[in-house]
């Protein structure tokens, strides 16, 4: 956000961009993709008798390892400590230019809330948009701590999951089951059943189908958050994001350079053997408990995602420009557009009203299919750069904030 006329507030110009945050975005995106697309395939809904049947189920068990050890909860991770960055730019840029800040960043969270909403309601139930701003609305009750507390709270936040589950295991409370009747309630409304619940989407001929299985997978999506406390662990990594935002260490990553190598030597070192006992636990249904389970998630996802912040932190010093660096940084810019682009072409590629590939792909190469469709992103966003400001999305997200229309055209081009 920069002064515009009469000192009102306006966007951020690229100019005044960080590179490194742009990257890092643009790399959360890659990791984000390929989390995401076993669900857009329906592969993860596939009883394991169908999986184990596929040609390529050797290929696939390894590829579940893969993305259960280097990926689950790894860039949703870095994409949550952008967030709380974020808040602090635009925070501490309308505080030097006397713009009205909190509203700026209210009205982008409700706008975001809108566009979340949409995509869960419309498009795909795995999504996040509509969390991240109903919390990110709780991040200015935080903005006047000192450094100290404010990691405080996030350190508190982030051990949460771990005290909740385990007093629900000793209480043999289950948190989520009136959301589970909800969505059995709304199953057996649409005739959504054991049988043909991985096949629903790809047998959709029209979209009053896909609709019908959005609106029990919103529930879905609600007894994901709840039985994995997401709303404790996003927040605290919002306030770290928030402290790192704060004292813009993104600004002068340089100076950082022996703290970034214990980080990301400590996060691989410690975090990726953890993250194997984690993924083998996951991939057998938490058979130590949901309690132990928690344990490992925070001994192991937060330190390896850190790690990967750290490894390309330390490779962007070592050289901070280059073509790879351009296509990392490109869809960083138009993040929102891109991951609603990811849902999108998930739908046409395997749901029955697009191509309806669902059901018929194995996970390893529903993997090679997500690292393409991010490598096309990453084209097409760099090239769209080259002639407008913003990504689509980003351009609309914008002009409903800030109230006001933006050119979208590059005047550099």
């Amino acid at each position: 956000m920069v002064e515009g006329k009469n000192g009102e507030a306006m966007p951020v110009k690229a100019s005044e961009r960080y590179m490194i945050l742009d990257i890092l975005r643009g790399f959360a995106l890659i990791g984000i993709a390929l989390a995401n697309f076993p669900e857009f395939s329906l592969y993860t809904f596939l009883h394991d008798d169908v999986a184990e049947a596929m040609p390529t189920a050797v290929a696939d068990r390894v590829a579940h390892y893969f993305v259960s050890v280097f990926v689950e909860g790894k860039f949703y991770t870095i994409f949550s400590l952008l967030f709380g960055i974020g808040f602090s730019i635009i925070i501490s840029n309308a505080m030097r230019r006397g713009a009205n800040g909190l509203a700026i960043f209210y009205r982008r969270m409700v706008w975001l809330a809108v566009i979340g909403f949409l995509h869960l309601m419309l498009v795909w139930s795995g999504d996040i948009l509509l969390l991240y701003a109903l919390l990110g609305m709780l991040l200015p009750l935080f903005r006047n701590l000192s450094n100290r507390k404010l990691l405080a709270w996030a350190v508190a936040m982030l051990l949460l999951p771990v005290v909740v589950d385990t007093a629900a295991q000793l209480a043999g409370v289950y948190l989520s089951a009136p959301v589970v009747e909800l969505q059995q309630h709304y199953c057996a409304k649409y005739g959504i059943n054991d049988a043909n619940f991985a096949y629903w989407l790809r047998d959709a001929t029209d979209y009053r189908g896909v609709h019908e299985f959005l609106v029990q997978g919103a529930l879905v999506r609600v007894q994901e958050f709840v039985d994995g406390n997401r709303y404790f662990k996003v927040f605290g990594l919002f306030l770290i994001g928030f402290c790192i935002g704060r004292n813009r260490l993104y600004a002068r990553i340089g100076d950082y350079r022996p703290q970034l190598h214990k980080i990301a030597l400590w996060g691989i070192v410690a975090g990726l053997p953890l993250s194997a006992v984690y993924a083998w636990s996951a991939v057998n249904g938490h058979p130590w408990g949901n309690a132990c389970h928690s344990v490992l998630y925070l001994v192991s996802v937060y330190p390896v995602g850190f790690a990967y912040i750290a490894m390309l932190c330390l490779a962007y010093l070592q050289v901070s420009d280059g073509w790879a660096y351009r296509l990392l940084a490109a869809p960083g810019r138009m993040a929102l557009t891109c991951y609603i682009g990811q849902s999108l072409i998930g739908m046409f590629l395997f749901y029955g009203i697009g191509l309806g590939f669902g059901t018929g792909v194995g996970l390893a190469y529903v993997l090679a299919i997500a690292a393409a469709v991010f490598a096309v992103e990453a084209v097409v966003c760099h090239l769209w750069l080259c002639c407008f400001r913003f990504g689509p999305l980003e351009w609309v997200w914008r002009m409903l904030t800030y109230g006001k229309v933006f050119s979208l055209l590059n005047p550099n081009r």
